[in-house]
C-alpha cells in the first residue's frame, strides 16, 4: 500500500506504529526519504495493524489518532515510496530482536539502511533498542541511523491533550489540526429544527475524540472508495459539538459539525473529516431553547473569527 514503488531491490526502511504521524514521526520519515534519495533507493515505511499494544497488553485499546487510510496518506505525502502494513500477531510479538532483524528487516524488506527514532524498541518484551539494532545491522548488513526525539511530542501525549480538550496544543504537536473521520448518519435533526443543520458523524470504534465540548474547526468531504462522493475535496468552517447534548434527554455521545452558512448540504452516507482548531466552551444545559439558540449564534461568530 502507498505510493508507487521506484524500482526493486534494497530499501531504506523506517519502522514504527506511526499513529498520528506527529512532528517527531515526521522528522524520522523525512530523514528516511533523504537517505533513500542519497542512496538512490526506495524509502519504505513499516507500520502495524492492529496496534501492538492490543497484542502485548490484551484488553488495551489505544485511541486511534489516525485511521490506517489517513496514516498511509500522511506518510506518502512526506515522500515515502511505499508503506508496508505488517500484521502484528502474537507470533511476531514473540520474535527476538534478532528474529525481527532477520525475518522482517533483512528478508522481507531487504533493508540497506534503517532509520528510527532514539526511543525505538522492538522484539519480544521490547527487549531491543537502538544499540541492539546497530549491532544487528552489522550482522545483517544494514546501516542504522537514529533521529533524536522531540521533547513532549508523542502519540501518548497527543491523546492526553485531546482527552483534556486542548486541541490547539495537540495541533502544535501534530503539525496540523487533529481530525476525526466517519460516515454522516441521520441523527435527531434537532440542529436543523434550530436553524443549524449538523452533520452527525459516526466515527470508527476507538477513535481519539476530543473531550466533550464545543469547538471551532472545519468539516471536509473526503472521497473514499465504494461510498458516495459529493462536494469532493470541499472544506467548510464549522462549529463542532462533541458529547451528549445536556439540554435534551437520552442523547448518545456524538460528533456533530455545522458548516457555517450552509443549510443545503446533503452529506448522508458520505465520508467526511472533522478538524478541530480551538475549544470554545464545555457543554452546558440551557433553561430554554431560546437561550440555546443565542449561545449557538455566539459559537458560530467565534468559529467564524477563528477559522477566517
Amino acid at each position: 500500500m502507498g505510493a508507487a514503488v521506484q524500482g526493486s531491490g534494497r530499501a531504506v526502511v523506517t519502522v514504527g506504529v506511526y499513529d498520528g504521524v506527529h512532528l517527531g514521526h515526521q522528522r524520522v520519515v523525512e530523514r528516511t526519504v533523504a537517505v533513500a534519495r542519497e542512496r538512490g533507493l526506495r524509502g519504505v515505511a513499516v507500520t502495524f495493524e492492529p496496534h501492538p499494544d492490543e497484542i502485548v497488553r490484551p484488553g488495551a485499546r489505544p485511541q486511534r489518532l489516525t485511521s490506517m487510510r489517513r496514516r498511509i496518506e500522511l506518510l506518502t505525502r512526506l515522500g515515502i515510496d511505499e508503506v508496508r502494513v505488517v500484521e502484528f500477531t502474537p507470533e511476531l510479538a514473540r520474535e527476538t530482536p534478532d528474529d525481527f532483524a532477520q525475518s522482517v528487516l533483512t528478508e522481507r524488506l531487504r533493508a540497506a539502511a534503517v532509520v528510527v527514532g532514539e526511543d525505538f524498541v522492538f522484539g519480544r518484551d521490547a527487549s531491543g533498542d537502538v544499540e541492539i539494532l546497530r549491532t544487528l545491522g552489522e550482522k545483517y548488513d544494514f546501516a542504522v541511523e537514529v533521529v533524536p526525539r522531540l521533547d513532549d511530542v508523542s502519540s501518548t501525549a497527543v491523546r492526553e491533550l485531546l482527552t483534556a480538550g486542548d486541541v490547539e496544543t495537540a495541533a502544535a504537536r501534530l503539525g496540523r489540526p487533529h481530525r476525526v473521520e466517519g460516515i454522516v448518519v441521520r441523527g435527531y435533526q434537532r440542529g436543523r429544527e434550530l436553524g443549524f443543520p449538523t452533520a452527525n458523524v459516526e466515527t470508527p470504534q476507538h477513535t481519539a475524540i476530543p473531550a466533550d465540548g464545543v469547538y471551532a474547526g472545519w468539516l471536509q468531504s473526503v472521497p473514499v472508495a465504494n461510498l458516495p462522493t459529493l462536494y469532493e475535496g470541499q472544506r467548510w468552517p464549522a462549529a463542532i459539538s462533541v458529547g451528549t447534548n445536556p439540554t435534551f434527554e437520552d442523547v448518545p455521545r456524538t460528533v456533530e459539525a455545522y458548516a457555517l452558512d450552509r443549510d443545503d448540504l446533503d452529506l448522508y452516507g458520505t465520508h467526511v473529516a472533522v478538524e478541530f482548531a480551538a475549544r470554545l466552551r464545555g457543554n452546558t444545559r440551557f433553561d430554554s431553547i431560546d437561550a440555546l439558540i443565542a449561545q449557538i449564534h455566539d459559537d458560530v461568530a467565534a468559529t467564524r473569527r477563528l477559522t477566517s
